[in-house]
């Protein structure tokens, strides 16, 4: 079963019930790395690109080196965000990690909003195929330091079925050294749920370069030139300067709305948070936040219990819930 939850384009939640928040049961929210966030490695087409991608910016230099099979594309990415969600977890919580992690096959389907068809296996597995056989040279930082290197985005990955022909049971990932030093070094970023939800690469790719240039901030204006040079999309300017219109048209980003400005300009601003029906916004930094003060505490509980405490105070007006509640943590939890 799949339910849509309005928004326009953006896709289905395929997971309704409590099962569709399959990393809250890990204490893991979606993560992603600022270094893959900020410059353009993953291909936005739809189909096989096996194009070298090369591209440079203030000082940073990156080739990307597709294998016969094609580039690692922005919806192959989700296995990353997984996989890295899940170290951050156990990174907060205070347990031990490495480079090589066993994930549940439909765990990561079921987190990313995938669908669990036998055609989705299939394509998890071409999934990981691309990002084993995508190379990457640059001399990208991570964790302070600077080198320049060439690394695949995983390094090996293996697959457990429950018999020959079956379905995929788990898979052994090992992430590449690079990424598992922005794990180290909490070189990450909160991502929205819907993010899965965004049926377009140019709009899962525009919604990263929004959190990663916006984040908390009020607004983020660039201009188009540049912004189609870091989206790495390979449509003529005017095509992508479309596109962006029709988003903003759409206007079904998670977290941020689009304006067009004078001078080709694209503005982006932070919606103001929902209230939600049990009091006051609390944003997931703020979660993580209460996981370094409490490791293995269900922050989620902390956070229900916090909330009452406002309720049965009268719900004083908060001009910065995240801080209230994080003071609340450091003094009662």
């Amino acid at each position: 079963m799949s339910i849509s939850r309005g928004q326009g384009g953006l896709g289905p939640v395929r997971h309704p019930t409590d099962d569709f928040f399959v990393c809250d049961i890990f204490d893991a929210s979606p993560k992603d790395d600022l270094g893959s966030m900020e410059h353009p490695i993953f291909s936005l087409s739809t189909r096989p690109d096996r194009r070298i991608l090369s591209y440079a910016h203030n000082g940073t230099t990156i080739e990307v080196t597709p294998s016969v099979k094609g580039r690692a594309t922005i919806h192959d990415k989700d296995v990353l965000i997984y996989c890295i969600s899940q170290l951050m977890a156990a990174v907060n919580a205070g347990r031990e990690v490495s480079r090589t992690l066993k994930v549940k096959a439909h765990d990561l389907l079921v987190a990313t909003n995938r669908d669990t068809s036998g055609d989705a296996y299939a394509r998890l597995r071409e999934a990981f195929e691309r990002l084993a056989g995508t190379r990457i040279t640059t001399n990208l930082a991570t964790a302070g330091e600077e080198t320049t290197r060439g690394f695949g985005l995983i390094e090996s990955w293996e697959i457990v079925r429950k018999s020959r022909g079956g379905r995929m049971v788990s898979v052994t990932v090992t992430l590449s050294e690079w990424l598992f030093r922005a794990v180290l070094a909490k070189s990450v970023l909160t991502l929205s749920r819907d993010y899965f939800r965004l049926r377009k690469p140019l709009e899962r790719r525009i919604y990263e370069l929004a959190r990663k240039h916006c984040g908390r901030q009020p607004e983020w204006r660039v201009s188009v030139a540049t912004l189609h040079k870091k989206s790495g999309s390979g449509a003529p300017v005017r095509v992508f300067r479309a596109a962006l219109r029709k988003m903003i048209e759409a206007d079904h980003l998670p977290d941020y709305a689009l304006a067009e400005e004078p001078g080709d300009i694209l503005a982006v601003r932070l919606r103001r948070p929902r209230a939600t029906p049990s009091g006051p916004y609390l944003a997931p930094e703020a979660l993580d936040a209460a996981r370094l003060l409490v490791p293995g505490a269900d922050v989620h509980a902390l956070a229900a219990e916090w909330r009452t405490l406002w309720e049965s105070s009268g719900r004083p007006r908060l001009t910065a819930p995240d801080k209230a509640f994080l003071g609340w943590v450091r003094k009662h939890a």
